[in-house]
């Protein structure tokens, strides 16, 4: 009789356990994904603005075309740069500076702040003056925090 109730105890506590278990899952399920809607809400009003202002002359020689999205987690920033031509440059020095000099403007930028605290890679994509694919420069979120 005893071990009928103990057991029936366990089960009832074992249901509970379960039931809040699910209850927390639907929860956290729903509330991670307003934020999350949130933040891609927020992250496209972002680019959405970068856009209207370019192209923009961001430093001299280097314009700013456009920023697109296109990845989750991942945005694209398409530069120009004025004053280099892709058959008489030496693009490998270029890359090296520009990535020494992008890594740390990230982490100092505060514009960044939304892309930092979501875990967002950072992609720079270079073209020469006459649109020339030059390179892809990325910086992982851990890079930049």
């Amino acid at each position: 009789m005893e071990e009928k109730k103990d057991r029936r105890k366990q089960n009832t506590l074992l249901l509970v356990l379960i039931g809040i278990a699910i209850a927390l899952t639907a929860y956290f399920q729903f509330y991670l994904s307003e934020n999350a809607s949130e933040v891609k809400t927020e992250v496209s009003e972002l680019v959405q603005k970068y856009n209207k202002n370019c192209p923009l002359d961001i430093q001299e020689g280097i314009r700013l075309d456009s920023v697109n999205l296109p990845q989750k987690e991942l945005v694209q920033y398409n530069l120009t740069l004025l004053n280099v031509e892709k058959q008489v440059a030496e693009v490998d020095v270029i890359q090296k500076e520009i990535e020494k000099s992008l890594v740390s403007t990230a982490k100092a930028n505060p514009g960044l702040q939304v892309f930092r605290d979501n875990d967002f890679t950072l992609v720079y994509h270079y073209t020469d003056k006459k649109k020339a694919f030059l390179f892809d420069v990325k910086i992982l979120p851990d890079q930049y925090k």
